[in-house]
């Protein structure tokens, strides 16, 4: 995918959000490797439905798909990068529905409602799908900050805190803005603090404020 640097474009004026990046489109296939790989996103999906995506394994996905594990390998590399693949047609969903769909997620609203509407939807990507994304997380740690899926939500979020703060620092803020969404925060947050969906966003509203109430 082809990113700009976000820094040039928030210090002044923000570019219209339509002209937002997105993810890129599968490579074309040959239809016989399309099918082969929607048979083993298929297999793993059900390994991770049944037993958890720590059961995925290269030698399970290659039996319960019936493709040779040769074939699982050069398609996908290693489990982490499968589990990431996984995840991609949920992520492609996620981003349509911010970039065009409806507002307040999509455009339409004011800025600062589609901020705030976006974190929420955020909150609601990561629980859905927690336990992979953590086992993603966990075989790669850094393979998060350089996906296409974060380059694209943070072009989303530094061009949206531009609009808000022009002059500040965009990209930096969305990083940070970012960083509770880590699947290992968000995974202590709602597993081991017990924290509800709903008592994670109002926290997050609560810290976009913080300043403002003091």
């Amino acid at each position: 995918m082809s990113t700009e640097n976000p820094r040039a474009g928030e210090r002044a004026a923000a570019p219209a959000l339509g002209l937002l990046p997105t993810l890129d489109a599968p490579a074309p296939e040959r239809a016989d490797a399309a099918r082969n790989r929607r048979r083993i996103l298929d297999a793993a999906a059900r390994i991770v439905a049944e037993q958890g995506p720590d059961a995925v394994t290269m030698n399970q996905v290659a039996h319960a798909s019936g493709i040779g594990v040769g074939t699982v390998y050069r398609r996908f590399g290693d489990v982490s990068q499968l589990l990431w693949a996984l995840l991609d047609d949920r992520e492609r969903q996620f981003q349509e529905a911010y970039m065009s769909g409806p507002p307040p997620l999509g455009p339409g609203a004011p800025t600062a409602e589609r901020l705030d509407a976006f974190l929420d939807a955020l909150v609601d990507r990561v629980a859905e799908q927690r336990e992979i994304l953590l086992a993603a997380h966990s075989a790669a740690p850094r393979a998060r900050y350089h996906s296409g899926a974060y380059r694209v939500m943070h072009t989303h979020v530094a061009l949206l805190v531009g609009r808000l703060r022009p002059g500040s620092d965009g990209a930096l803020l969305a990083h940070l803005l970012l960083a509770p969404f880590s699947p290992d925060v968000m995974h202590h947050l709602a597993v081991e603090q017990e924290l509800s969906g709903e008592r994670l966003k109002a926290g997050v509203r609560e810290l976009l404020t913080l300043r403002q109430d003091g």
